[in-house]
């Protein structure tokens, strides 16, 4: 081999490794990009949901200077303590009687569930579907998965430490925080910038006061249902499927598995009245507040949720899917008046 072949080799070998080199850390660079992304999101999520917390309070406010004519800030100051007493009420006539209720369907619920393994089981096809489920480690990826759905940020009591920390900052003074985001803005776009938060603060009350009736609705259905069918635990029962309903689409069919459990125990009969039940709760809740919100609001697929439901679930777990809509809705409202309506104009 000649020297000008050796020295080509090596100009080769080395313009090879450059480019290994540069690959290696464009990829890196992604990946810490990626990894500051979702903890950068997950961040944004908790303003979000303290935000919201923080409108819930205005929102009622609002009624009270409404229909009170109090001042602003005296009706803020009344509207949480309203609140408070309200919670404090709740939690004094009904708390010790969901307390025994959440108890006893802790005790109830593992021996249901070795009922439903059992009853599966009596079956060839069943212990046929059990002993795959379990040989193939389907059920380890079925945990994995939904302990990533339902992971948190910091941890659960973080997460609610933070949130409640930032909605008291926005509540005490919310314009500090609206007018530093207006600031961050050119001088031309500050008008646009405000009219843009106006609206998306518009849309997420309404949103927000939709979701509050349509919690109370499923509650108040839920536990008429439950009586009529002489479920027992029917105020915790109740109080789950409220509190789930606050999730769009996922939120019922959580709420659907203890109560189908209790009601194995009854016997399957009674396990299909209660999904039955439920459907037709559920339809009705659609069919009274999907109109509401396509009319006060703005019209959302119920695949893009869905979607994008799934997405903020694997990407930052628990909470991407319960503030997916919000996010969504925010998306939308930024697409419509920084790209769609000035293609309207230009049409």
């Amino acid at each position: 081999m000649t020297d000008y072949e050796l020295l080509s080799n090596q100009n080769n070998l080395s313009t090879f490794r450059k480019k290994v080199w540069i690959v290696v850390s464009i990829a890196a660079l992604m990946f810490v990009f990626l990894f500051l992304f979702k903890i950068l999101f997950s961040v944004l999520l908790l303003v979000l949901a303290g935000a919201l917390i923080a409108l819930y309070f205005y929102g009622v406010a609002g009624i009270l200077q409404r229909k009170l004519h109090t001042p602003p800030k005296a009706a803020i100051v009344l509207s949480v303590i309203i609140n408070i007493v309200l919670l404090a009420g709740i939690i004094w006539f009904v708390g010790a009687r969901i307390q025994v209720q959440i108890s006893e369907l802790s005790q109830t619920l593992p021996a249901t569930l070795q009922t439903v393994k059992d009853f599966i089981g009596s079956s060839a096809i069943g212990r046929n579907m059990l002993k795959e489920f379990n040989s193939t480690g389907d059920s380890t990826k079925t945990l994995d998965i939904l302990n990533r759905f339902f992971s948190s940020s910091f941890g659960v009591l973080s997460d609610l430490y933070i949130i409640l920390l930032l909605a008291i900052f926005f509540i005490s003074a919310p314009s500090v925080y609206v007018k530093g985001m207006v600031k961050l803005l050119p001088d031309k776009a500050k008008e646009k910038g405000t009219l843009i938060i106006s609206r998306i603060t518009t849309i997420l009350k309404g949103w927000l006061k939709l979701q509050l009736i349509g919690m109370l609705f499923i509650g108040i259905a839920t536990a008429i249902g439950l009586i009529i069918i002489g479920i027992p635990m029917v105020l915790t029962l109740a109080l789950i499927a409220a509190i789930f309903n606050f999730i769009p689409n996922f939120g019922m069919l959580l709420a659907l598995i203890p109560a189908v459990l209790i009601g194995l125990t009854h016997g399957m009969g009674t396990a299909l009245i209660i999904i039955c039940v439920y459907t037709f709760i559920q339809f009705l809740q659609n069919a009274i507040q999907q109109p509401l919100i396509q009319s006060k609001m703005i019209n959302i697929a119920p695949a893009l949720s869905i979607t994008s439901q799934i997405a903020l679930g694997l990407l930052v777990g628990f909470w991407g899917i319960l503030l997916a809509t919000p996010v969504l809705i925010i998306l939308i409202v930024l697409v419509e008046e920084l790209y769609l309506n000035k293609q309207k104009i230009s049409s």
